[in-house]
């Protein structure tokens, strides 16, 4: 067991709407989980309540995509009306750990004022079986919601019916996060995490996560993950053409695929999307919900 952040575990892309989010990443040839209504407790102390949040979720091996909006509007929005008033596009970062308790003493010792281990709670599908969590996030963070999170029951989640993707998506490796102060938001993040930050070649910092077997799966392998995080001015040479619609940003994410992308080219065939450097491609913004997503071998 650890006290520190394993992996990356998933990100949220969040807009109002979920009809055309899901449509933008079918496209892309994602198989998605079925529409699921969330819960939990606003604090600790709080009782489990119905959030009128909802989400489908892109399953992979390692980690998943969770698409993210509003399906009851009379409902706690899980803060979904704050983050998409900045913009559509991604506003979570989950970061998986094995020891949710080790880590909050840790948390504590750093001086965050966390007021203990979270909990959130959802339907796998309608009228079928409740996935559980725990989860610390850090308070008031203004990246978006930046949290630890352990799977209660992973398998519930990752189901393989959910996960025969047509664009062979395998893996989530990484997140780009771009601040107009970039030292601050990484010395923030190790806090977060207990992992060191250090210089990024191409600009910026890097968190690196070390990787911890079934933490972001209940078949993930231990592979390293990252978090960049880059000024504004190092933003073109990671993900060109990309513009910032507001800071701190989390401008996009890296997917790996298990054919070396042939599946992505012959999906993506006629679409403007732009090749970079080791045979990855970039998808824009637009086609993915505000999120800019890398396929790459």
């Amino acid at each position: 067991m650890a006290e520190t952040a394993l992996a990356l575990d998933h990100v949220g892309v969040c807009n109002m709407e979920l009809g055309p989010m899901t449509a933008a990443y079918e496209a892309l040839g994602f198989a998605l989980s079925p529409i699921a209504q969330q819960s939990g407790r606003r604090t600790p102390d709080s009782e489990v309540e119905l959030y009128g949040s909802g989400n489908r979720c892109a399953f992979l091996t390692h980690g998943y995509i969770e698409l993210l909006a509003v399906l009851d509007p009379t409902r706690y929005d899980n803060d979904l009306g704050r983050f998409t008033s900045r913009y559509g596009g991604l506003h979570i970062l989950a970061l998986g750990v094995d020891d949710p308790e080790a880590n909050l003493a840790r948390m504590r010792r750093a001086g965050i004022p966390i007021a203990g281990v979270a909990h959130l709670q959802r339907p796998v599908e309608a009228g079928g079986p409740i996935a559980k969590f725990s989860r610390l996030p850090y308070p008031d963070a203004p990246e978006g919601r930046v949290q630890l999170i352990r799977h209660l029951t992973p398998e519930l989640v990752w189901q393989p019916r959910w996960m025969d993707h047509a664009n062979k998506a395998e893996a989530l490796t990484e997140l780009v996060l771009v601040s107009a102060e970039p030292a601050e938001t990484a010395a923030r993040l190790s806090k977060l995490t207990g992992l060191v930050i250090e210089p990024r070649a191409a600009g910026g910092f890097l968190l690196r996560f070390p990787g911890g077997e079934r933490v972001a799966g209940p078949e993930a392998p231990a592979i390293e993950t990252r978090v960049s995080i880059l000024s504004p001015e190092d933003l073109p040479a990671t993900l060109p053409g990309v513009e910032i619609p507001a800071l701190p940003f989390m401008a996009g994410i890296y997917v790996k695929t298990s054919d070396g992308n042939a599946a992505v080219r012959r999906i993506l065939a006629g679409k403007p999307v732009k090749e970079l450097p080791g045979g990855a491609i970039l998808v824009p913004p637009s086609l993915a919900a505000g999120a800019a997503l890398v396929f790459h071998p």
